[in-house]
């Protein structure tokens, strides 16, 4: 099953997507009808249905209580960035201010002049958990989503921890859907990233550290994870940060983040309005 949330003139709504038609439903977006318990698939609908091209999409969880994110978490990007495997996951938290839908623009802040990718699959939670077993972790992802960590490189590395490169505002887009669990096996999926039309990252979550039942486990070992969560876990190989000489996004290039069985997300990139 495909779950999204739209915007319509009365706000936001929680969608099912049935092919290519959005059905939207009473709940007003992904996050409160996980909230709400019960069989997504069973939710009431409103009677609206149109084409999937004509929506207008929100992040799949506009207000999640928490984003947390994982750094380091693919080999081959760590070698690209001369690091070692770590024993732990390196984590960092988001705020919900930094969430744009699957086509909304990215903003490109005046304050930063290295603004990177980072194409990644996101988990979203569907019940409470605390220091979860494999078993329980598994259980409590409702699905996953496509998330691309726009970064701040010149602000994330000012010191050593980096919330202050990762959350600025109307810059991570979260989406296009929710893929649920039994639609999608997260094991082996290609991930992509392409900069105006141009491959830079090719991966496939094969190559995660961490795997997203051990993420979860760890995470809710530190607090409860609750439904709505939204967890991003981590980038492949191919981020502009790590090239000779680094390279990173300009206004007006179009960034294109794809997880084969989950979705698309495609991002114009601007200058943020100020």
């Amino acid at each position: 099953m495909r779950l999204a949330t739209v915007r319509t003139p009365a706000g936001t709504r929680a969608a099912r997507i049935e092919g290519d038609v959005v059905v939207e439903l009473e709940a007003p977006d992904v996050g409160a009808l996980l909230a709400a318990g019960g069989d997504p698939a069973a939710a009431p609908a409103t009677g609206r249905r149109y084409a999937w091209a004509d929506a207008d999409l929100a992040p799949v969880v506009p207000q999640p209580p928490k984003v947390l994110a994982l750094g380091l978490n693919y080999r081959a990007h760590i070698a690209e960035m001369g690091h070692a495997v770590p024993d732990h996951p390196t984590v960092f938290t988001k705020f919900a201010r930094a969430l744009i839908g699957a086509r909304d623009d990215i903003w490109l802040p005046p304050e930063s002049a290295a603004v990177d990718w980072e194409a990644e699959l996101g988990i979203v939670i569907g019940a409470p958990v605390r220091r979860a077993s494999a078993g329980t972790a598994a259980a409590a992802i409702a699905g996953y989503t496509v998330v691309n960590d726009i970064s701040m490189r010149d602000w994330q590395y000012r010191t050593s921890q980096w919330d202050q490169g990762k959350t600025w505002e109307h810059a991570t887009p979260v989406g296009p859907v929710l893929v649920t669990t039994d639609a999608v096996d997260p094991a082996d999926l290609r991930i992509t990233c392409a900069v105006d039309g141009v491959m830079v990252q090719d991966g496939r979550t094969a190559d995660l550290c961490f795997p997203p039942v051990e993420i979860v486990r760890y995470l809710s070992t530190v607090c409860t994870l609750v439904p709505g969560d939204v967890i991003a876990t981590g980038t492949p190989a191919g981020v502009g940060h790590g090239r000779t000489p680094p390279v990173y996004l300009r206004p007006g290039q179009v960034v294109r983040t794809e997880i084969e069985g989950i979705g698309v997300l495609e991002n114009r990139c601007v200058a943020e309005p100020v």
